[in-house]
Formats: C-alpha cells, sequence, structure tokens
C-alpha cells in the first residue's frame, strides 16, 4: 500500500523538515502551505528532484471550503490518505492577556484548533476502517507551552496547544478500533521562523539556557520522533505525548 503523507503547514520549519526525512523513507508527500507558494514549491521540487514524489496545495486550514479542497485535490492526485501531521499553526505578537483581542483569538483558534480538528476529520473519513479505509496514523504538533503556559508572551497559544493535547487523547481512543493511531509530539525551543512572527527572532537563544541540555533544537530532531509515530515501529503507541524540549 502507497504511503501517503499530508503535513500541514510544510513550506517551513518543522512541517517542511518533516517532508524532507519522510520523503527518504517511501512516503508520497502533500505539502500544504497557506501563503509562501515559493518556499513550498522549493521543498516540492527538491524531494523530486532526489527521487521521490511530492505535491504542493495552497489552503488556508482555517477555513473550511480550503480544507475540504485540500483533501480532494489530495484524493484526485495521490488516492486515498494514510498518514496526517497537523502541523500548521499561528504565532501572534507577544502580549498579556489583558491587552488581547478578540480578533486575535479568533484568528488563533481557528487555525491552531479548529483547522486541526477538521483535518483529523477528514482523514479519519479515509482512513477509519468503519468507512471502508486501510487504517493510518495521525501525528499532531503540539508545544510544550500547552505545560508552560507561555506567561506574558503567548498565553493564548499555550492554551490552544493544550486543546490539541486533549483532542489528541479524545481522538485516539475514539478511533483506536478503526485502525487509526493518533499521537502527538511537543516541541520546545526549536530554532523556526516562528518566532519572528512573535516579534522575537532571537527568542531560542535568550531561553535555551533554561533548557537542562543548554541548547535550542533543531526542526530535524522533531520530525524524527513525528515520523517514528507515524511507522509501524510505533505500531502499538496511540494517545501518546513525545516531549522533544531538552529536557525543559
Amino acid at each position: 500500500m502507497s504511503k501517503i503523507l499530508l503535513i500541514t503547514g510544510a513550506s517551513r520549519g518543522i512541517g517542511a523538515a518533516t517532508a524532507r526525512i519522510a520523503a527518504t523513507q517511501g512516503y508520497q508527500i502533500c505539502v500544504n502551505y497557506r501563503s509562501n507558494e515559493h518556499a513550498a514549491n522549493e521543498i516540492v521540487q527538491q524531494i523530486n528532484n532526489e527521487g521521490g514524489k511530492a505535491i504542493a496545495i495552497q489552503a488556508d486550514i482555517a477555513l473550511e471550503s480550503e480544507v475540504l479542497r485540500l483533501f480532494r485535490t489530495l484524493d484526485n492526485e495521490f488516492g486515498p490518505l494514510t498518514a496526517l501531521v497537523n502541523n500548521a499553526a499561528i504565532l501572534e505578537q507577544q502580549m498579556r492577556v489583558e491587552d488581547m483581542s478578540v480578533a486575535r483569538l479568533e484568528r488563533l483558534f481557528a487555525t491552531n484548533v479548529i483547522g486541526s480538528v477538521l483535518c483529523a476529520r477528514e482523514a479519519v473519513k479515509r482512513m477509519s476502517t468503519k468507512h471502508g479505509g486501510k487504517g493510518g496514523a495521525i501525528v499532531n504538533v503540539s508545544s510544550m507551552a500547552s505545560r508552560l503556559g507561555s506567561p506574558a508572551e503567548y498565553v493564548d497559544y499555550a492554551a490552544s496547544k493544550g486543546a490539541i493535547d486533549t483532542f489528541t487523547i479524545g481522538l485516539a481512543k475514539e478511533v483506536a478500533g478503526e485502525g487509526i493511531r493518533v499521537n502527538a509530539v511537543r516541541p520546545g525551543l526549536i530554532y523556526t521562523e516562528m518566532h519572528a512572527s512573535g516579534g522575537e527572532a532571537g527568542r531560542v537563544d535568550r531561553l535555551k539556557s533554561s533548557t537542562p541540555m543548554q541548547r535550542g533544537g533543531e526542526a530535524g530532531e522533531v520530525a524524527r520522533p513525528i515520523l517514528w509515530l507515524l511507522s509501524e515501529e510505533a505500531s502499538y503507541v496511540t494517545g501518546t505525548f513525545i516531549d522533544v524540549s531538552g529536557g525543559r
């Protein structure tokens, strides 16, 4: 059976690293992106040039109509999905809760929570033996923020990742008897472009001394645990978490 993997938000950071490594493991890759078409196409070209198979599909997962289009396009291009990495997420400027607007909260939860749930919903429809599927695996990319809270910086982001943790547990139990495993990784301080979105590109360097390992992590160090959770090596693992945080 072909291994068909959709990675949301895969034009940069952890998603991009996961796409590149997954291609070397025999996955056909769908690189989903919201706005950075050039970066997504670069990843696809690299994978295809190295003998893999990848496509890029634009879709804003915060919008149900675009999630449905994303999955329909993937069905037509590759066939039934076998693996999903819910990686897409946004981060707003560092701020205390008392200063957060409703518009900010709606934007963030629409992508980080609702978008992930919608993508998982569509994946289950294709993977579940209840619906005639052959099973599969889902990995949600959470964050250590869900446990640490990110006070005075990103409490809303942390709360959205707390929702992802709970969703992971619930969905894992719901579909465990239908051939689908659902797990999550919780990255800590990882060198990605995302920190610049919050207004502090150098945040990892500022905080890395707070980790027992005294350094920030690289995107590939998160991608490998994601791919292990998707693999048959993790065939009896569901509803659980891998913290990729240098011990933080």
